[in-house]
């Protein structure tokens, strides 16, 4: 919440000349007595664009960057138009809010909560990998706002622990990622739950530039606003990027080592291809007297809840993760990114560099590049628009320069010389079996007595 409050406190929006404020909205007057409490004031971009849209109940597809103050974009209207209107149903939640990972979802429940000061309404955050039989007897207390994972809420909606059929409002957020994750029959099934002409659907991804996203979009929503703020490769000005070239493993970890050496760093986030690298980065920086933590996806909820806390508390300086902490980790002491493996999707080059220069801060993004992040890199560098240059330390310099692509071959070759198939032999025709039943033209039967020509006679005078 303290990085919401500074990022929501130092990014503005100039329109017509004045800066924007949440009280020129029309919002709700115990709303805009919890944003005082927590000192917002003036919006952001995409906020001072899309609540208007939200307030007036139409569809929103929208996209901004990472950082850009979204979640109250949603938030505010939706809390707004509980307050202003009625219910459609007394017992099915009011507004239902999913999000890809635990971590973001965790992080909007939070936001949510924070604006719920005062007002008479019950939040329940429903993620996969708790206690199923725990989260039935929350949703029997009848919540009116949902904030969930949508594998897990399916599940709800199959045990029929669960209606939507009296939903309000239905928020998508971080759209592209819960596709790219494998979720669009889970939405399928929680759209086809709450479909009725009055719902009201918002939908927020990073890119609008994204097949999957207009496809369902063009499923779920009813004739939408869209909305984008900025565009996904736009350089962050509030962040510094360095990418160094690496030959091999022990390289890389040679780099990874002085650059902690020589950065001023508050806390850093280190992400990494896989499980096993987390694990065993994490201990060579332990031995290094860092004070670091792994992080991945076959952690159980409670032990990445335990993590996650004790890193927002400065209680580690070195989070080793993989791209399950990519998205929705706003944690302002974050200083440095470092890309220890190159990430396979250029967007989530995007989102890991995003955990850093938040809440107009200044972060460094550095990215290590070897042999095998090369295609990687090179979707990067094309995502991004530009020319990258290389970073070194001169007594670290190695032999690996890059990839260079291969040439087409534009050399004729010669056409390929017709073999002539050889000659089939045509084989002899069997004689035709006789029919032993005749003899003479004459039926006979299949025992046939066929007597042998007796020899011609002599003459004797020949014998003589």
């Amino acid at each position: 919440m303290v990085a919401l409050r500074a990022r929501l406190r130092r990014t503005h929006t100039l329109i017509g000349g004045i800066f924007l404020q949440f009280k020129d909205l029309g919002l709700d007057n115990r709303l805009l007595k919890n944003l005082k409490h927590y000192d917002f004031q003036k919006t952001t971009e995409i906020q001072a664009l899309a609540i208007p849209v939200a307030m007036a109940g139409k569809d929103l597809l929208a996209s901004s960057k990472t950082g850009s103050g979204k979640t109250l974009a949603f938030v505010l209207p939706l809390l707004h138009k509980s307050l202003k209107s009625k219910a459609f149903s007394a017992k099915d939640p009011r507004a239902v809010i999913l999000a890809p990972t635990r971590e973001l979802a965790k992080q909007v429940y939070g936001e949510l909560r924070s604006m719920l000061g005062g007002l008479s309404y019950e939040a329940a955050l429903i993620l996969g990998g708790e206690n199923f039989n725990d989260q039935v007897k929350a949703l029997r207390r009848f919540p009116k706002f949902i904030v969930a994972t949508p594998g897990r809420l399916a599940d709800h909606l199959e045990h029929r622990s669960l209606f939507l059929d009296g939903l309000d409002t239905l928020i998508l957020d971080e759209a592209d990622r819960m596709l790219d994750l494998g979720f669009a029959p889970e939405l399928r099934r929680i759209h086809k739950a709450a479909k009725h002409r009055r719902r009201q659907t918002l939908m927020f991804s990073a890119t609008l530039d994204h097949a999957e996203v207009n496809g369902i979009a063009a499923e779920m929503l009813n004739n939408p606003k869209r909305i984008a703020i900025g565009l996904a490769n736009e350089q962050h000005s509030d962040i510094t990027q360095k990418f160094y070239l690496c030959d091999h493993l022990d390289h890389k970890e040679a780099i990874l080592q002085r650059v902690l050496e020589q950065a001023d760093y508050r806390q850093v986030i280190i992400f990494t291809a896989t499980r096993d690298d987390t694990e065993r980065l994490t201990a060579k920086l332990n031995e290094q007297k860092l004070k670091a933590v792994a992080l991945s996806g076959n952690l159980n909820q409670a032990q990445r809840s335990t993590i996650m806390s004790q890193f927002e508390r400065a209680v580690f300086k070195i989070l080793v993760t993989t791209d399950v902490a990519s998205r929705g980790l706003d944690i302002a002491n974050v200083t440095h990114v470092i890309n220890f493996d190159m990430p396979k999707h250029t967007e989530e080059y995007v989102h890991r560099i995003g955990r850093t220069g938040r809440a107009g801060n200044k972060g460094d993004a550095i990215s290590l590049v070897g042999p095998k992040d090369w295609a990687s890199f090179k979707r990067i560098e094309t995502f991004l628009q530009q020319t990258i240059d290389f970073s070194q330390f001169d007594d670290l310099k190695g032999k690996f320069t890059g990839i260079k692509p291969k040439k087409p071959d534009f050399r004729k070759k010669a056409a390929p010389t017709k073999v002539k198939a050889a000659p089939i032999k045509k084989s002899a025709k069997k004689p035709a079996k006789r029919d032993k039943g005749f003899y003479q033209n004459v039926a006979v039967g299949d025992n046939v007595f066929i007597p042998k020509k007796k020899p011609a006679a002599t003459n004797d005078d020949n014998q003589e």
